[in-house]
């Protein structure tokens, strides 16, 4: 069992947290000697079965309403923001071949993308730039967010519905295999620039 006080410094760290907070700053947090495993592992356990847990994103930790009581929680309101069933695809898209630039998923859609698809996904927090490719005309490639995980309830790339799943119920319609742009980071593909930091009339401005 952890210490008491170390379990309620964590605690208190990210109930206070507007975003999930990345275990090794929790760590550093702790007393020299402390396992932060150990600590992250009791709250987690202390907060099983209720109406708020703890959950893992991507090395990241984070309080979380239960995902059983969604249906309960429900406020009807106006979604001004809904996506459409071609953002959805080019979301999907992303998510399984990033980093990934527009003209490969235009490539993969077999059509050509509208320009307020990939506004649409920034504005929302869910796509990311993801630097440039080092080939001709150094294209920008996209990526998905640590919201989008979060929105979406995964906890890594690696839970997402199976892509052939998604295939078949009709969901992608793709012109080609979308594998073929998976893992470009693993197989050693140079970025540039990474992390750009830009606002969205300079993301609009590099995409034209």
């Amino acid at each position: 069992m952890s210490n008491f006080d170390d379990l309620r410094l964590i605690e208190a760290i990210l109930f206070a947290a507007p975003q999930p907070v990345d275990e090794r700053e929790l760590a550093l947090r702790l007393p020299e000697g402390a396992d932060i495993v150990q600590v992250l592992d009791d709250l987690q356990g202390h907060y099983a079965n209720r109406g708020i847990t703890l959950v893992r994103r991507e090395g990241k930790w984070a309080f979380r309403t239960a995902l059983d009581l969604a249906d309960r929680m429900n406020v009807e309101r106006i979604d001004l923001r809904k996506l459409s069933r071609a953002a959805l695809e080019v979301l999907a898209i992303i998510a399984y071949g990033q980093p990934i630039t527009r003209a490969e998923i235009e490539e993969l859609r077999g059509v050509q993308l509208s320009k307020g698809t990939l506004d649409t996904l920034f504005e929302a927090g869910w796509i990311r730039p993801r630097g440039r490719r080092r080939t001709p005309g150094r294209p920008m490639q996209w990526g998905t967010t640590e919201s989008f995980l979060d929105h979406f309830g995964l906890q890594g790339l690696e839970d997402l519905p199976d892509l052939k799943e998604l295939k078949a119920s009709g969901f992608l319609d793709l012109r080609t295999d979308a594998g073929a742009y998976a893992n470009r980071a693993e197989e050693g593909e140079p970025l540039v620039d990474m992390d750009l930091g830009l606002d969205e009339d300079q993301e609009e401005e590099l995409e034209e």
